[in-house]
């Protein structure tokens, strides 16, 4: 049997996490899979339990870091050719920007026959200045050269590394979309309501509205609360607004809710306040079925996306979807039928959108009607599916054994 090492470099709650998750789980009638996981960050929600949910099991890499730090990644980079070394894998597979330079560069140092990575979004805009960020597309492209295939997560994504970027020519850019067992999101809806509004005092006819992800720059949730300010100085309905997630902005977030003259608690202070809150802080919620169940609009304020899983999620679970049209967020939904997007940072555009589908109850029941497409075309089975396809092809041109 083919051997495959998976390496990750964070293990915090996003949709990475459920991916390689997927992927070990599933693939492992055809391929024995290892799968290396690296720390959490500080601030970030701790995801261990998405794998240990579904049964997968994986090794820690504790110097396996998200963010630069010479000295433990050099550390990472002899641990990753060691253990490649004992293993033998037929295949390495990458997946994040810091896993995939220290994978990669270890996996074409010892020799690995087939080398894979996959792009969960990119460090190319918003995220670093210009030097460092042609820093890096030195090194990516260099690595797309040593690997035998750099997937993209969505047709967006792979014109952005073929055509804007230039990392990688077409023929090595195969497009598989991420993949996710969504039904838990379409299940006990009316119960799990329920639930997340009784926790939060949140009254039937209150608005809930909410935007799920890290606390960090670029998903710019400082813009989420700008335009959270603007909605409950114009809008007719009663609203409350959710920022579910943890991360290093959170006291950064605090403090612009004070600046902005909103009333904000936390899960550990609510008891104190109850309804007297224009803004909760919820942190990272585990069963994200509740959460989403709880709110009436699911938002996105973010500057740069991969494939947003929330918006998946959020359309699973019949939530109408107010977007900025980033990354490959066009690829999630169905723009005018499931959500309603505005250019990134354009404030203005963002409320008009926003207050629109808060005033209109007919709109907001449109747009919560048409999300089941994303179960057929973020199924994890197709993505088991492809990814098998994908590694038989690679091992075939390598004169490697695959399976039938």
């Amino acid at each position: 049997m083919p051997k495959v090492l998976r390496i990750m470099n964070r293990l915090s709650v996003g949709g990475p996490i459920h991916h390689v998750g997927y992927l070990t789980r599933y693939l492992n009638d055809d391929y024995e899979t290892l799968l290396l996981v690296g720390n959490f960050e500080k601030g970030e929600s701790d995801g261990s339990y998405i794998l240990e949910r579904m049964g997968v099991a994986y090794t820690k890499i504790p110097s396996l870091e998200r963010s630069l730090n010479p000295l433990k990644d050099i550390q990472a980079f002899r641990q990753l050719r060691k253990i490649i070394r004992d293993y033998k894998p037929d295949i390495v597979h990458t997946h994040a920007a810091k896993s995939g330079f220290l994978g990669r560069m270890a996996a074409v140092v010892e020799g690995v026959p087939v080398i894979v990575h996959t792009f969960h979004g990119h460090v190319f805009h918003s995220y670093f200045n210009k030097t460092v960020t042609s820093f890096f597309l030195i090194i990516e492209k260099y690595l797309a050269k040593k690997s035998s295939a750099t997937i993209a997560i969505s047709e967006l994504q792979k014109n952005d590394l073929v055509n804007t970027y230039k990392i990688a020519p077409a023929d090595k850019v195969p497009v598989i979309p991420l993949g996710f067992d969504l039904s838990r999101f379409a299940e006990n809806q009316e119960e799990n309501r329920e639930l997340f509004r009784n926790k939060f005092y949140v009254e039937e006819d209150v608005l809930a509205i909410g935007i799920v992800g890290r606390l960090t720059k670029i998903k710019n949730q400082t813009m989420f609360l700008k335009v959270a300010t603007q909605m409950l100085e114009t809008s007719t309905k009663k609203l409350k607004f959710f920022i579910i997630g943890d991360g290093s902005d959170m006291e950064m977030l605090k403090n612009t809710c004070k600046n902005l003259g909103l009333r904000f608690s936390c899960r550990d202070t609510l008891h104190t306040i109850k309804y007297d809150y224009d803004v909760m802080f919820t942190s990272m919620i585990k069963r994200m079925e509740v959460g989403y169940a709880g709110l009436d609009i699911l938002t996105l304020t973010s500057l740069n996306e991969g494939t947003p899983v929330t918006l998946i999620e959020g359309q699973a679970s019949n939530k109408p979807i107010v977007s900025t049209d980033v990354g490959a967020v066009r690829d999630a939904v169905l723009p005018g039928k499931t959500a309603l997007l505005s250019p990134s940072n354009n404030e203005e555009a963002f409320c008009k959108n926003l207050l629109a589908v808060i005033e209109n109850d007919d709109l907001r029941k449109k747009l919560s009607l048409e999300g089941g497409f994303i179960y057929k075309k973020f199924d994890y089975k197709r993505l088991i599916n492809e990814m098998r396809t994908l590694y038989n092809q690679l091992l075939k041109m390598k004169n490697k054994v695959v399976l039938n």
